[in-house]
């Protein structure tokens, strides 16, 4: 099994890739992430995406980002109604909002629902969290250089 270092790496490669929009290499590092790791070490995964989701919505959100430590909390609002109901998607908005909201119980929580859901919707939803965290990251960067 590759080591803590060599998965970070991997992690930051496919974050860049997703970032940039090469799907297909950032499928493929995801791909090689989870054959080389333990259902451990992919929530380990899971939460260094969700790390890098959470900076970029403080990023685009500055100080009105909601703080759970005042008591703030952030919140999925569902603009198409139905989309949560994708198994998919659902575990990559619950996921993510609960590790910002620093519930790391209802983050495993929402992590091991997917796995024993099975392959397709584990797979798709750690692709779905990566894709959704690119395209947080895209935001806040466009938000950043336009003066925000």
């Amino acid at each position: 099994m590759m080591t803590a270092e060599e998965a970070a790496k991997l992690i930051h490669e496919a974050l860049g890739a997703a970032i940039t929009g090469d799907g297909d290499r950032a499928a493929d590092i995801v791909a090689q992430l989870g054959l080389d790791s333990d259902a451990a070490r992919m929530l380990g995964v899971c939460y260094a995406i969700a790390e890098a989701g959470h900076k970029a919505l403080r990023m685009s959100f500055g100080d009105a980002a909601p703080n759970p430590l005042r008591g703030d909390y952030w919140m999925i609002e569902q603009l198409d109604a139905g989309a949560l109901d994708d198994p998919v998607q659902g575990f990559a908005s619950r996921f993510l909002v609960a590790y910002c909201n620093g519930d790391r119980d209802m983050a495993r929580a929402h992590y091991e629902a997917a796995l024993q859901a099975g392959p397709e919707v584990f797979v798709g939803g750690v692709c779905q969290l990566l894709i959704d965290v690119a395209g947080l990251a895209r935001a806040a960067i466009e938000h950043s250089e336009a003066g925000g």
